[in-house]
């Protein structure tokens, strides 16, 4: 094997992207390349990718408008869908009003995250006094700051929407219901990207291979079992379930034209709104 046939790649550890990433690491499908993979939380592989440093991410759809001029959107392999957006939460104690927030400080997971994004078109109507201090942590590390009293409220993502609960807290706004409310769109979470220079031929084949890799996925759940939980920091294997459920969806084996629909519509909507730069539509052609 040769340098030329590996590919470095980066993913988070949740069990949406070891899920769909299993067969196509494991060389259970058919492949230009191999993998070489790193795990990362999506405040990281957002950087990755402004930096230029790996070929192939999974990064938020937010932080798009930075990375393309170096990087193609991939049309699959990434998390849209419906019902599975960011929530705000709070202490159990706090206002259920959320011009409440006003002035207070919010734990997100990246500032550069589409869930930060939809967050701040939300806040832009519902908090018209403005947010206070915004810290970034580790999403895993969100709610038991808020549990704790470190910050006033926390924006969570992934599994956080089926174990939030169990920390004492309540959900002040889901962001997905207020994005889908807005829009009627599917919600866009988290995009796969390529490295344009790879070349047209290159970039179809990956495509193949992730779509591959998702199918085997959906056809032998067993397969990808181990190294689901393997990576799942200690999860619940029936939350990795409902994770995987929520966020592995027709719109990750082909983002189709709702899903599109509903990118051109998010970065278009924050560009107007003076938060992300302005992206031409043909800048996220698939090649």
């Amino acid at each position: 094997m040769t340098a030329a046939d590996v590919l470095k790649v980066a993913y988070s550890p949740c069990p949406n992207d070891t899920f769909v990433f299993h067969a196509w690491a494991h060389g259970l499908v058919p492949a230009p390349v191999v993998p070489e993979v790193t795990f990362a939380d999506i405040d990281i592989t957002n950087g990755m990718a402004e930096r230029g440093e790996l070929d192939l991410l999974k990064i938020s759809f937010a932080a798009l408008p930075w990375v393309l001029d170096e990087y193609t959107l991939l049309p699959c392999g990434g998390a849209l869908g419906r019902g599975c957006g960011p929530l705000v939460l709070t202490g159990p104690d706090a206002s259920a009003d959320p011009a409440e927030l006003a002035g207070k400080t919010v734990a997100v997971p990246s500032e550069r995250s589409t869930a930060y994004l939809l967050f701040r078109l939300w806040a832009a109507e519902a908090v018209p006094g403005g947010l206070g201090e915004i810290v970034v942590l580790p999403f895993h590390e969100i709610m038991p700051a808020v549990r704790d009293g470190k910050v006033d409220a926390g924006l969570v993502i992934h599994e956080a929407r089926f174990t939030y609960q169990q920390y004492g807290l309540r959900s002040l706004a889901d962001m997905g219901e207020a994005w889908e409310a807005a829009t009627g769109l599917p919600i866009p979470l988290g995009a796969i990207i390529a490295r344009r220079d790879l070349g047209q031929d290159r970039l179809r084949q990956l495509a193949e291979a992730i779509r591959g890799s998702v199918r085997h996925a959906w056809a032998h759940p067993e397969d990808s079992r181990d190294y689901v939980l393997a990576h799942a920091q200690e999860m619940d294997p029936a939350v990795a379930d409902q994770h995987i459920a929520l966020y592995v969806n027709e719109f990750t084996a082909d983002l189709g034209e709702a899903g599109y629909a509903a990118v051109h519509g998010l970065l278009d909507r924050a560009a107007a709104a003076g938060l992300v730069p302005a992206v031409a539509p043909e800048a996220l052609a698939f090649p």
